[in-house]
C-alpha cells in the first residue's frame, strides 16, 4: 500500500527575517539560540516581527523546512510640483549616484526601489515628507 507523504510547504517570510536566519547560521547557532538571541538582532524590525502573532512558529518552520522570501514592495519617488522630466528619483546603476530625472527606467538608471534601498541611501525621509509622492509600483 502506497501512502502519500505530504511534504511540509515552505513558509514565506520577509527579507529581513531571512537575513537574520542566514546570519544566525553563519554564527553556528541552532534554532533555539537563534530564537533566544532575536532580541539582539541588528534590525529591530526582526525582533518586532518575531513577537507578532504566530511568527515564532513561522520562524521555526522556516528554519527547519526552508522558506521563500516575501516579494518586497517597490516604490517610485516623485517630487510634487516639479515638471515631468525632472520629478523622479533615479539611481545611476554603475556609479550608484542619485539624481532627479525621468520616470523611465533604462539600462543606465533605476527608478523603482525597495524601502530598504531608499533607507540605506539616506532617502528614508521620503516616506514622511509632504512634498514627496510615493507610488507603489510593480517590478
Amino acid at each position: 500500500m502506497n501512502k502519500q507523504v505530504d511534504e511540509p510547504q515552505k513558509v514565506t517570510i520577509p527579507q529581513f527575517v531571512a537575513e537574520y536566519i542566514e546570519e544566525s547560521r553563519l554564527k553556528g547557532w541552532d534554532l533555539l539560540a537563534s530564537m533566544c538571541f532575536v532580541l539582539t538582532a541588528k534590525n529591530k524590525k526582526t525582533t518586532k516581527w518575531f513577537y507578532l502573532g504566530e511568527n515564532k512558529n513561522i520562524f521555526a518552520l522556516a528554519w527547519i523546512f526552508g522558506y521563500e522570501v516575501e516579494e518586497e514592495k517597490r516604490y517610485r519617488v516623485r517630487v510634487k510640483g516639479i515638471c515631468g522630466n525632472h520629478e523622479t528619483l533615479n539611481c545611476e546603476k554603475h556609479s550608484n549616484e542619485w539624481l532627479f530625472s525621468s520616470s523611465e527606467e533604462n539600462r543606465t538608471y533605476k527608478t523603482k526601489f525597495t524601502r530598504k534601498e531608499l533607507e540605506e541611501a539616506g532617502f528614508g525621509w521620503v516616506f514622511d515628507c509632504e512634498g514627496i509622492k510615493i507610488e507603489e509600483v510593480e517590478e
